[in-house]
């Protein structure tokens, strides 16, 4: 019954025996769940290092049995958790995909036409978006990553979501959770909401791309500075991968009229804080954390300081070992 949820049918069953009697020994519990003496231990450990039991803290000779309640939701949790994890990684392999396509059509520019084309520059990125902003039919998508918008940005922008808006293009963008706190984004991104078109955030975005009708994708070259230039995709299968990628941190991206999310309510970790104390448990510095959360290096080391006060943790390191444990991260 929890195969889903990483417990095999065994180890279900003395689980199950130990709720009915969590002073029951190995022999005792193999006798009345027909099993042998081994496959209790084995199952005995296997829960011991799902913390769904341990020592009790009254009588260390006796186990403590985490309720069911609890178990599930631990166990849920943890699944959550490496699925995000999972996407994450499928994410950053799409990126480093889209890097090193950057890189070729760095070496090898083709001409107006061509599946694969690079521009260099902020100003000829405008001139292609704009040329772009008359051809679009259906959909226009965007990732916004960097966190607050430049006015400049917004302001260039504006005329031409508009355009898309009127002309009844779908438009869905993703932008940073850090925007939340800042009031010209968020103005900026309500009024793309107000005429029409759909607005999430997410904890951290691989890269600014912009898809056009499911047949052409823009993507900067540099994550670090997306100005400097961007790769022009018109190849099926990579922007098929493109609008996966899109779809899949859509899908888990928050409303941007939501109100608290549901970690939030429940009194666990905000997505940005999950996101944050993923990074700092693969290794990354401050200001890497920083730069894929779209906040000031301040910022991220204070997210980190109250992360580990939140896990009551001395290190970074044991920080990230209570996270695994916990499931708020994949071990």
């Amino acid at each position: 019954m929890l195969d889903a949820l990483g417990i095999d049918a065994t180890t279900e069953s003395v689980y199950r025996g130990m709720l009915a009697d969590c002073t029951a020994g190995a022999s005792d519990l193999g006798d009345r769940l027909g099993l042998s003496e081994q496959e209790v231990r084995a199952a005995l450990d296997r829960l011991s290092e799902m913390a769904l039991i341990r020592p009790s803290v009254d009588d260390p000779r006796r186990m403590h049995v985490l309720s069911p309640h609890l178990a599930m939701e631990m166990l849920i949790a943890r699944q959550q958790a490496e699925l995000a994890a999972q996407q994450q990684r499928v994410e950053e392999g799409r990126a480093a995909a889209m890097r090193i396509i950057s890189e070729f059509a760095r070496r090898e520019p083709g001409g107006a036409g061509a599946d694969v084309e690079y521009i260099e520059g902020i100003d000829k990125i405008r001139d292609h978006l704009a040329a772009m902003n008359d051809e679009v039919e259906e959909e226009f998508l965007t990732f916004a990553p960097g966190g607050s918008q430049t006015a400049a940005n917004m302001r260039s922008s504006r005329p031409l979501n508009r355009r898309l808006l009127d002309r009844g293009v779908r438009m869905r963008t993703v932008y940073l959770d850090s925007i939340r706190h800042d009031s010209a984004t968020m103005a900026h991104a309500e009024w793309i909401a107000s005429r029409g078109g759909r607005v999430r955030t997410a904890p951290s975005l691989p890269n600014r791309m912009i898809i056009c009708d499911r047949r052409v994708a823009f993507v900067a070259v540099n994550s670090d500075d997306t100005a400097a230039g961007a790769t022009i995709l018109r190849t099926q299968g990579t922007v098929a991968a493109l609008c996966a990628l899109f779809e899949s941190v859509w899908q888990t991206a928050e409303p941007l009229g939501a109100g608290k999310s549901r970690a939030q309510n429940l009194g666990a970790l905000s997505p940005q804080q999950s996101e944050a104390l993923r990074l700092l448990a693969l290794g990354h510095t401050d200001e890497t954390v920083a730069k894929r959360l779209g906040v000031s290096a301040r910022t991220a080391r204070r997210i980190a300081t109250a992360l580990m006060e939140h896990l009551d943790a001395r290190s970074r390191f044991q920080a990230g070992v209570r996270a695994a444990q916990q499931g708020l991260v994949d071990d």
